[in-house]
C-alpha cells in the first residue's frame, strides 16, 4: 500500500496547481486577453470603418463619373447645336453676300447698258451730223456753187429727218 503522506502531497500539489491556473487565468485574462481582445475588436472596427468608407467613396466616385459623363453628353450635344448653328449663319451670311453681289452686278450692268446706249445714242447723233455736213460740202461741189447758211440748214434738217426715219 502506499503511503498516505505521498497520495496526500500529489492532492495538494494538484489543488495548488489547479489554484495556480486559475490565478493565472484570472491575471492573464485581465492583463492581456482583454486588452488583446480589446484591440482585436478596435481593429476590426476600423478596418470594416474604412471598407465602409471606401464602399461609400466608391459608390460617390461613380455617381461623380455618371454626372460627369452626363455633363460630357450634354456639352458635346450643345456644341453641336452651336456649330449647327456657326453653320446655318456663315451660309445666311454667304447667301446674304452673294444676293448683294448679285444685285451690285445687276445695278453695275444697267449702268454700262444705259451708258453704252447713250454714247450710241450720241455717236449715232454725231454721225448723222457728220454725215449730213459731208452730204451738204458734196451736194454744194456738185451744183458748183456755194450754199449759204440757210440752205445748209435746211438741208441737214431734211437730210436728218430721212435718216432718221430708216
Amino acid at each position: 500500500m502506499e503511503s498516505p503522506g505521498l497520495v496526500s502531497p500529489n492532492l495538494v500539489t494538484f489543488f495548488f496547481t489547479l489554484i495556480n491556473i486559475g490565478i493565472l487565468f484570472v491575471i492573464l485574462r485581465a492583463i492581456l486577453f482583454k486588452p488583446v481582445t480589446k484591440f482585436m475588436d478596435d481593429r476590426a472596427k476600423k478596418i470594416q470603418d474604412t471598407i465602409d468608407q471606401a464602399e461609400k467613396d466608391k459608390a460617390q466616385a461613380k455617381m461623380l463619373l455618371h454626372q460627369y459623363e452626363e455633363q460630357l453628353k450634354k456639352a458635346g450635344e450643345e456644341a453641336e447645336v452651336l456649330i449647327r448653328a456657326a453653320r446655318e449663319n456663315a451660309r445666311e451670311e454667304a447667301d446674304r453676300i452673294t444676293a448683294g453681289g448679285k444685285a451690285e452686278a445687276d445695278t453695275l450692268l444697267a449702268n454700262a447698258r444705259k451708258q453704252i446706249e447713250a454714247e450710241q445714242q450720241a455717236a449715232l447723233a454725231r454721225f448723222r451730223t457728220e454725215a449730213a455736213a459731208l452730204v451738204v460740202s458734196a451736194s454744194a461741189r456738185l451744183i458748183r456753187r456755194e450754199l449759204n447758211q440757210e440752205d445748209n440748214r435746211r438741208y441737214a434738217g431734211m437730210l436728218l429727218r430721212e435718216i432718221g426715219n430708216t
